[in-house]
């Protein structure tokens, strides 16, 4: 079976219509490519989110260090 590379996702026509005013003069070519560009930034965004919290490893680290600093006791 053959996987497509790209899907359609329906947005409101007011909405891309308000993409279509954004996107003149901004180097987007078309409103698909401001879309995915967008869409990236807030997965990344997310997904460092999720990375925020420390591994139990990485926690200890810090510790260590803080302790050699004299931070902690």
């Amino acid at each position: 079976m053959l996987k497509e590379k790209r899907v359609t996702v329906k947005i409101p026509r007011p909405l891309y219509r308000r993409i279509q005013q954004v996107i003149d003069n901004s180097g987007f070519s078309s409103p698909t490519d401001f879309i995915v560009f967008v869409l990236r930034d807030l997965m990344g965004e997310v997904e460092n989110h999720d990375r925020e919290e420390f591994s139990p490893e990485e926690l200890r680290t810090i510790k260590h260090k803080l302790k050699n600093l004299g931070y902690l006791d």
